[in-house]
C-alpha cells in the first residue's frame, strides 16, 4: 500500500510506501530534505505536518519535544505516513547542489588496498549504469548481518568513475562494521548499499580560493572533490592541509604531490602530530589548524573552507578560521553521524552549514 505525500512549499507530490520514512521517500524521488543523523537524534529533518496523520517512530524527545509534536512537527527520518499527507519543509535552493535520486545498488569488491595500519581502501565495481553522485557525497553501506544499522562512508573517487567507487575505511576500536570490513571482506564479495547522500560539495559559483582541511580517513571527500576540480581544469587557488599522526598514517601523499607539480594553483601541505623527533620527516609538524594558521598568517578572509575529519580537529579548525575572520557562510562540512560516534559532532551549535 502506498500514500500520496505532498511537500510544500514546492508543491511536489510523491508516493510513500507503507512503513517507509518520509525522508527516504523524498530522497528516492530526488527531493532533498535537510537531514543529518538519520536516526531521530539531531532534529535537522524537522518538518511540519499540514494535513494527514503520521507515526512518529523512534524520534528522540530531545530532538522533537512534546510541545513540537502537539504543534504538528515530526522528524522526517523517523515519521511514517498512515494516509495521504501534506508536509512543509525548510527547503533551501543552492545552484551548486546537484540532486540525484537515492537508489539501491550492489557492488562487487574488485580490490582491497591497505593504505595505513588502520585504513583500508575498498573498491566497488557497479554495473547497470553505475552511480551518479556529486563529489563530496556519501553512501550508506549495508554490512552483512548488520543491515539494520547502515554505515555511512564518503566516496573517495571522483564522479567520473561512476562504475568503480572507492571507500576509505578506518578501523574503529569496538566497531563491528569496520572490523568486519577489515578482517572478513574479500575480493569478489558483493556489498549492498544505497545513495548518494549529503550536502558537502564545492561551491563552484563562488570565485574565492578554496581551503580543504582534513584528518584521518576524512581525506575521502576532499580527494574526490579535488580530483574532480582538476579534471575540470580548475583555475582558482586550492590549498589542501592534511593531518596524520605519523608517516605510516599519511596516505595518498604521492597523488597530491603529483597534483602540486602538475597544477601551480594547487598547494598540498601534510602535517604530522606524533612523528618521532629523530625521523627523516622534513615536513610540517603539529596539527591541521596550526599548519593552516601558520601558512595563511592567521588570515582566512576571502576563502571558502571545506572541513572533514575527527570532531576535535573540526572544532579546532572552526575556532582558528573564525579567529582569522572567516565565518559560517564560508565554511562547509559533511555532517553525517557514524554508528561509533553519533554524538561526536562539532561543538558549534550556532553553525548551520556545518
Amino acid at each position: 500500500m502506498s500514500y500520496q505525500l505532498t511537500i510544500e512549499p514546492i508543491g511536489e507530490t510523491i508516493e510513500v510506501e507503507e512503513g517507509q520514512t518520509l525522508l527516504d521517500a523524498a530522497l528516492r524521488a530526488g527531493i532533498y530534505l535537510p537531514h543529518a543523523c538519520g536516526h531521530g537524534l539531531c532534529g535537522t529533518c524537522k518538518v511540519e505536518v499540514l494535513e494527514g496523520e503520521i507515526e512518529h517512530g523512534e524520534a528522540s524527545p530531545f530532538a522533537l519535544m512534546d510541545m513540537e509534536r502537539e504543534d504538528g512537527k515530526c522528524l522526517a527520518c523517523c515519521a511514517r505516513a498512515v494516509g495521504d499527507l501534506t508536509i512543509e519543509a525548510d527547503l533551501e535552493e543552492d545552484p551548486d547542489a546537484q540532486h540525484f535520486p537515492v537508489r539501491d545498488f550492489v557492488g562487487v569488491v574488485s580490490k582491497i588496498e591497505t593504505l595505513t595500519p588502520r585504513i583500508k581502501s575498498i573498491f566497488l565495481a557497479i554495473e547497470n549504469g553505475g552511480i551518479e553522485f556529486q563529489a563530496g557525497h556519501y553512501i550508506n553501506l549495508l554490512i552483512p548481518g548488520m543491515e539494520a544499522l547502515p554505515r555511512a562512508f564518503s566516496i573517495a573517487s571522483p564522479p567520473s568513475e561512476q562504475h568503480l567507487i572507492e571507500l576509505n575505511v578506518a578501523l574503529v576500536e569496538g566497531g563491528k562494521g569496520t572490523q568486519w570490513l577489515h578482517n572478513s571482506l574479500k575480493v569478489g564479495d558483493e556489498l549492498r548499499f544505497n545513495g548518494p547522500y549529503g550536502r558537502f560539495y564545492v561551491r563552484n559559483s563562488a570565485k574565492e580560493p578554496m581551503l580543504f582541511l582534513a584528518g584521518g580517513s576524512g581525506l575521502s571527500s576532499p580527494k574526490s572533490m579535488i580530483l574532480h576540480l582538476f579534471e575540470q581544469n580548475e583555475s582558482r587557488p586550492v590549498t589542501f592541509i592534511y593531518g596524520a599522526r605519523n608517516q605510516a598514517e599519511l596516505y595518498y601523499r604521492d597523488l597530491f604531490e603529483e597534483l602540486g607539480r602538475d597544477y601551480p594553483n594547487f598547494t598540498y601541505l601534510p602535517v604530522l602530530s606524533a612523528e618521532p623527533d629523530d625521523s627523516d620527516w622534513q615536513g610540517l609538524r603539529g596539527f591541521v589548524h596550526e599548519a593552516a594558521k601558520t601558512h595563511f598568517g592567521g588570515k582566512f578572509a576571502g576563502h571558502k573552507a571545506y572541513l572533514c575529519g575527527p570532531p576535535a580537529m573540526i572544532d579546532a579548525c572552526i575556532t582558528t578560521l573564525m579567529q582569522g575572520r572567516l565565518f559560517e557562510r564560508d565554511m562547509y562540512m559533511e555532517n553525517f553521524y557514524t554508528q561509533a560516534s553519533r554524538t561526536a559532532a562539532p561543538k558549534s551549535p550556532l553553525f548551520k552549514n556545518i
